[in-house]
């Protein structure tokens, strides 16, 4: 019998944080040029910075802060460090865009807060905040931050604040997201889940799309997540100042325990520990599974992450599919009408909004946000515009400039226009020119040739970075690097470039984008300190999805010609797979049978999740009794000996 490992996901599966230690630089960040200086004098000059009605609602109802500076794990790691941006006060410097900068201040607001009798939020110590509602015999948590260790440490900080001993009786996920599950494990014991002491609630399609998107484009994923977070850059005024959305990423353990109660429609309602709340879906708007919902015996709406303080992503540039702008504004527009009573409103990102009509208006002005992204892209693609004609439109209405919580710090008006366009109409342009273009590294070489080699492209370059002119000058240099990617002054002129781009941009996610791919640019690949592995999204995952993963990291080429027919039948499920390569794919079917099979395999779930998890053997399994074989093993291992592991380090801004 072939002695194969079936080790899949280790180091597949990694998150990569904000928070962890950054590299040592082997070229300091530069200051702000002089036309980045004005770039950002021009944007001060346009906003109010001196209303204080944002910062008045931030620091509302504070209770205390964290006494500790630095939160660590049971090893001594930081997971959080409460003094990491305490740089971000008084008037930007000319290397943040001044609207950034003001949003920042606004998100360094930290510590447990009364958002009204019997409602508190912890905010600041995390990406994500954590909502304690609290109920006749014990708490309800609402999102559990990213990771076990800043979610316990967390709760035990505002139980003790708040002089209470009660237990968590209930979860309350408000979507699919990392940053809002990812924490369970620091506030309830999965036994006290299973033995039916603690609620664990959801919306319908939870486990499945919290799952599902961090599994078949993980790695990509996850690797992206590095630039759009700013993972592994320094806090300070030339580097990482947060996300737009919160601070960062807390460092620690991301755990995932499946829901018990499950929400389906809108207008269903629960009574949890003596506390009513009404329900309202909202799948597909910010997540593909999420929702909203009132307690109506305190006035207060949770709007989840359907509702922030900024134009949230419609397109988000870690990757994932595209929002439905449209659906995503209705949403909005009902929920204005379902509680007309409103007093309060919080969510999973930022501050709260209290009285009834400045909610109102706040939701007006989300609601129009995301409507006009939706019909104003659908407008100029109806006119014959394409993609990057549409991100590249200057227009946003009057009223909704004025508001800050329409701007983009997270998403940007540009990268979601083109969104909407790719939702409706793909990434083709309907120009036959670029149906089939060349591959970047082809083209670089060739524009580079065409504009007279390499001296005249960096000629030209930094012609245009002295002007300011930093869009086309990081194009020209994109094509140069590409091109050679061993152009040591190429890659340090880009650097620069994008380091400008960075300091003018005001979605915090653009700036860590750009700051992130300078770094790398001059220092080669960063690779976090901190990073997580989650071995709960696995036994999250369905069998298909298991299989389907597994299927997609076959070596194609190597496995061209290879033909097996493999049944497996797992008897805890009473569930009968068939796997079948051929044509270099691996199909999955759920009650098929092949009548002659190479091999068969009789197992549980668990062993299987062995195989997969802890690298168990084989043969070891089959010694133990775990698993039965009947037929060539050889043809089992022949297959898996052809999945690949992926780097989770490719290049992005080289080729």
């Amino acid at each position: 019998m072939q002695k194969f490992r079936l080790s899949l996901f280790s180091g597949a599966l990694l998150l990569a944080t904000a928070s962890a230690g950054a590299q040592q630089a082997s070229v300091a960040p530069k200051p702000a040029t002089a036309a980045t200086a004005r770039a950002n004098e021009a944007v001060a000059s346009q906003l109010a910075l001196d209303d204080k009605k944002d910062f008045d609602e931030a620091t509302r109802g504070l209770v205390a802060t964290l006494p500790d500076r630095l939160v660590k794990d049971a090893k001594g790691q930081v997971v959080w460090d409460t003094e990491r941006y305490a740089f971000i006060k008084g008037d930007a410097p000319a290397t943040v865009n001044p609207s950034l900068w003001r949003q920042e201040k606004l998100n360094n607001a930290q510590g447990l807060f009364k958002v009204t009798d019997g409602i508190y939020q912890i905010r600041g110590y995390d990406l994500a905040n954590m909502t304690l509602v609290e109920g006749k015999t014990g708490w309800i948590v609402i999102d559990t931050m990213l990771t076990a260790e800043i979610a316990r440490a967390s709760l035990a900080f505002a139980m003790q604040k708040l002089g209470s001993s009660k237990p968590v009786v209930a979860v309350i996920y408000t979507h699919s997201h990392t940053d809002h599950y990812g924490g369970v494990r620091g506030v309830v014991d999965e036994a006290d889940v299973r033995a039916g002491k603690v609620k664990v609630i959801a919306p319908e399609g939870f486990m499945d799309n919290a799952v599902a998107e961090n599994v078949l484009a993980g790695n990509a994923m996850t690797r992206r997540a590095t630039y759009q977070f700013g993972a592994g850059l320094d806090s300070n005024e030339r580097q990482g100042v947060g996300s737009g959305l919160g601070k960062a990423l807390s460092s620690g353990t991301i755990g995932l325990i499946p829901p018990t109660d499950t929400i389906s429609k809108t207008g269903q309602e629960m009574t949890v520990d003596g506390v009513r709340i009404v329900f309202q879906m909202a799948q597909g708007s910010e997540a593909p599974s999420e929702m909203m919902f009132y307690f109506p015996d305190k006035k207060a709406l949770c709007l989840s992450e359907v509702a922030t303080r900024h134009m949230h992503n419609v397109y988000t540039i870690r990757g994932a599919k595209m929002r439905d702008s449209l659906s995503w504004s209705k949403y909005i527009n009902e929920t204005i009408d379902l509680y007309p009573d409103m007093q309060v409103a919080f969510g999973s990102h930022h501050w709260p909004t209290w009285g009834g009509d400045n909610i109102r208006s706040y939701l007006a002005n989300q609601r129009d946000t995301y409507r006009f992204i939706h019909d104003y892209a659908m407008n100029m693609a109806n006119q014959g515009q394409v993609m990057d004609e549409i991100g590249n439109a200057d227009f946003f209405p009057k009223e909704l400039q004025k508001d800050a919580s329409s701007h983009g710090y997270y998403g940007t008006l540009s990268h979601n226009l083109r969104a909407v366009y790719n939702f409706y109409l793909g990434y083709y342009d309907a120009n036959p020119a670029s149906l089939n273009r060349l591959p970047p590294t082809e083209t670089a070489r060739r524009y580079v040739a065409a504009m007279g080699g390499e001296a005249a492209v960096l000629a030209s370059a930094r012609k245009s970075f002295e002007a300011g002119d930093y869009r086309w000058t990081a194009e020209m240099l994109n094509h140069l690097v590409f091109a050679n990617p061993a152009n040591a002054e190429a890659r340090g002129l880009q650097a620069d470039t994008l380091e400008q781009l960075g300091y003018q941009a005001e979605a915090g996610t653009w700036r860590n984008a750009y700051l992130v791919a300078a770094r790398e640019l001059r220092d080669g690949v960063l690779k976090p300190a901190t990073s997580t592995q989650g071995p709960d999204v696995v036994r999250g995952m369905s069998l298909e999805l298991l299989f389907d993963y597994i299927a997609l990291r076959l070596d194609h080429r190597k496995t061209d010609g290879m033909k097996a027919n493999i049944n497996m039948v797992f008897t805890d499920l009473n569930e009968r797979w068939a796997l079948q390569l051929s044509n270099s794919v691996l199909n999955n079917t759920r009650d098929r049978t092949l009548p002659n099979p190479d091999v068969t395999l009789t197992l549980t779930r668990p062993a299987f999740l062995a195989m997969l998890l802890q690298g168990k053997k084989l043969p070891e399994l089959v010694q133990a009794g775990q698993v039965k074989v009947e037929g060539n093993a050889q043809v089992l291992g022949a297959v898996f000996a052809n999945v690949q592991t992926f780097d989770p380090y490719f290049n992005i801004v080289t080729p």
